[in-house]
């Protein structure tokens, strides 16, 4: 499929999503929002895909936030059409069931740090900066913001962030859990490639039961997560990965070594 604001291309596993609207830094409009939905789904469908990471071009920013000069126009009724839309689109990353690796050299913004928040795995560069600022705009975040960045830096994090609008820098925002990483600049990509490599050559049945005991069992209670993690792990063992893996390290085990 040919894209207006996506560049797509293939690194054997890898897939990498780029968003391409550098004139805007990467801001989310409405086609994007539904290109992006489209590209993700292809790749959960792909078998030949383990591993996607989720870029925005040039070098100022991931994503700086939501188009506002498109949000400008929205009556409140298409507000909340865009934001449910927005969030099914995001959502579909994060239940993709392949990891997803989002790049942050720059600036995630508003729509732009809740897009990456709907990653797995944040890796960003130490120039990055993360925030959501809708307040300055006399708005809330409406793609999974306030809910995403609660889950993941705590409440006294996502109150500070969503009601100051003040963005922080890298350091902190590693500290806080919204970044899983943060690399020099330049070490940036070679980082991503070696992660990303490392999860294609993984079992695939086994990252997506731990993709979906921690992001679907983990909003349960203790009780019914538990009881999701068994049925997962039981599934697994119906998997040619499990037996070849299991193979595999009793060959190479050391004597007398059982563990895993």
């Amino acid at each position: 499929m040919a894209y207006r604001n996506l560049l797509v291309d293939d690194r054997g596993a890898v897939r990498r999503i780029t968003i391409n609207r550098p004139d805007k830094l990467n801001a989310l409009n409405r086609e994007t929002i539904n290109e992006l939905g489209i590209a993700f789904a292809q790749a959960r469908a792909d078998d030949a895909v383990r591993v996607v990471v989720l870029a925005g071009s040039g070098e100022k920013a991931f994503v700086a936030g939501a188009d506002i000069s498109e949000l400008a126009t929205l009556t409140p009724l298409q507000a909340q059409e865009t934001a449910r839309r927005g969030q099914a689109m995001m959502l579909g990353i994060e239940r993709l069931g392949k990891p997803v690796i989002a790049r942050i050299q720059g600036f995630a913004l508003g729509g732009g740090l809740e897009l990456a928040m709907c990653c797995h795995l944040r890796i960003g560069s130490d120039k990055a900066k993360v925030g959501q600022p809708e307040i300055n705009l006399g708005v809330i975040p409406g793609f999974g913001g306030t809910q995403r960045l609660l889950r993941l830096a705590g409440r006294s994090a996502a109150l500070e962030l969503c009601l100051t609008g003040v963005p922080i820098d890298a350091s902190r925002a590693q500290a806080l859990g919204v970044l899983t990483r943060v690399v020099p600049a330049d070490q940036l990509d070679a980082e991503i490639d070696k992660l990303a490599d490392q999860l294609a050559a993984s079992a695939p049945h086994a990252l997506r039961g731990i993709l979906e005991a921690i992001l679907i069992g983990g909003e349960c209670g203790i009780e019914t997560g538990l009881d999701y993690e068994s049925q997962a792990f039981g599934l697994v063992f119906s998997t040619e990965d499990m037996r070849e893996g299991t193979k595999a390290f009793l060959e190479r085990r050391k004597p007398n070594f059982t563990g895993a």
